[in-house]
């Protein structure tokens, strides 16, 4: 393979003859050979240009950055949230736990690129930006990473799974309303309850996702505080006056969505605690969504040896060998979604423990978890609202099946007759399996019209429409 001569202050790294990165992200590269190449996730590649065109934009506007430098550093960010060289980041996530390498990458690649924009070529001459001097001025890895990390997960919660999440409990919604009077059993303990319409059984739902997207809501002003500008400890050494607030500015801009300047910079390079709040809001709504999927997928089981109770979209065939077999692809789906969002919460809060002294060294970890929590969730979500729950329909015939069978329809009676009457009643009907209504006339606890009267499954359920 061909290749170049670059120097880092460890001396001179071979690397690939028409690479944009230079030697930092080579030795990285051939050291850390840990899982996939390339699995920094793009969007905290995204994030960092949006923090390096930021920066350059703020290092001008203070006076210690040339117009000229800026302006390069700026076109190649651009290039670099346009997709153009996504093939120059080859660094995985297990790597320095700062993420000084990735940071790097960047700085090399903006180097580099903006050498070839000026005509010359890599590897020769003086370089036209400095990686270290230039593009990465007033900054350090350990405060443009979290902030990076931030940015990343702001825009994918913000833009998509808030949205998608949304999407679902309008979905849960309309299907509450529209099953607002279909009246079936209620089942605790997985066992014969008393009357509930499903309409109110999807009320739970609906409620269960509002608490859940408002603790995501509260916990983005957390996420969107930036500790950009503490440099390596938070004290902010080698930054002018006015850098990070100018530069949390010009992020905002750049991103289309608010921060802010971290209170403590202390607190935003030492831990992680944003990113361990937002991560928990997370799990606490996949831990929702779990139920609700397993609610639906066994109320869906059959058709006709399982509850039975609703019809869920006829989406794919589902067994290689049994013909005509149908799954509830979705349920599961976003149930193995819901779990990994769920082990990705033990690693984060795991990483969040341990932050030593001045900096947290999980950061490329929390970057990873965050991302693929936040992005698989508003996926599956989108996913399950329209191919699962805008199509389910009630089975009333089902429904109305078991309701009448239930036993449970008995406890109408306890402020009648009494809890223990109630209970003979019960017994008797499940020993002779005979109906309620048999039962009652034979130990002539009450007439047919009294229990007709007072065994009222639609009035059980307290439904006010």
């Amino acid at each position: 393979m061909d290749y170049r001569i670059e120097k880092d202050t460890l001396g001179e790294v071979k690397v690939p003859k028409d690479s944009l990165w230079g030697a930092q992200t080579e030795r990285s590269r051939k050291n850390f050979k840990i899982g996939n190449p390339s699995s920094m996730p793009i969007e905290i590649i995204h994030a960092y240009a949006v923090i390096k065109k930021s920066a350059a934009q703020t290092n001008e506007d203070l006076g210690i950055l040339s117009k000229e430098k800026s302006n390069l550093i700026q076109k190649v960010c651009n290039e670099i949230l346009d997709d153009k060289h996504n093939d120059q980041f080859p660094l995985v996530i297990w790597q320095t736990g700062s993420g000084t390498q990735t940071n790097m990458n960047i700085n090399e690649v903006i180097s580099n690129r903006a050498h070839l924009i000026e005509g010359k070529k890599l590897g020769k001459s003086d370089k036209t930006l400095s990686p270290n001097d230039d593009v990465n001025l007033s900054q350090s890895s350990n405060d443009t990473f979290p902030t990076a990390i931030n940015i990343a997960a702001m825009k994918i919660i913000s833009k998509n799974t808030l949205i998608n999440l949304k999407k679902l409990r309008d979905s849960l919604n309309n299907k509450s309303r529209e099953f607002n009077e279909v009246v079936k059993i209620g089942r605790t303990h997985l066992m014969d309850a008393t009357p509930i319409t499903l309409g109110q059984e999807f009320s739970g739902y609906v409620s269960q996702l509002d608490h859940g997207i408002k603790t995501i809501e509260n916990a983005i002003g957390h996420l969107s505080e930036l500790p950009i500008g503490g440099t390596a400890v938070g004290t902010g050494l080698n930054t002018p006056k006015g850098y990070s607030e100018k530069i949390v500015d010009y992020i905002s801009k750049n991103t289309d969505i608010s921060f802010n300047e971290s209170p403590n910079k202390f607190e935003g390079i030492a831990s992680h605690d944003c990113i361990v709040e937002m991560h928990g809001a997370l799990k606490t709504i996949s831990a929702s969504i779990y139920k609700v999927s397993n609610d639906i997928r066994l109320m869906g089981s059959g058709p006709r040896s399982g509850l039975g109770e609703l019809l869920l979209p006829i989406n794919e065939p589902g067994s290689s060998i049994m013909p005509g077999k149908v799954n509830p692809t979705q349920c599961e789906a976003i149930s193995m979604v819901c779990a990994q969002i769920i082990g990705n919460d033990v690693a984060v809060t795991f990483a969040g423990a341990n932050g030593h002294f001045e900096l947290n060294v999980f950061k490329p970890l929390f970057a990873f978890n965050i991302i693929e929590s936040s992005k698989i969730l508003g996926d599956a979500s989108l996913s399950f609202a329209e191919n699962c729950i805008d199509g389910i329909k009630p089975n009333k015939k089902r429904i109305e099946k078991f309701l009448n069978d239930s036993l449970m329809l008995v406890t109408a009676l306890n402020s009648k007759i009494g809890y223990y009457k109630a209970a003979e009643i019960a017994n008797k009907a499940y020993k002779e399996d005979i109906t309620l209504k048999e039962a009652a006339l034979q130990l002539a606890y009450l007439n047919e019209e009294e229990f007709d009267s007072y065994v009222n499954p639609s009035r059980m359920t307290n439904n006010e429409g």
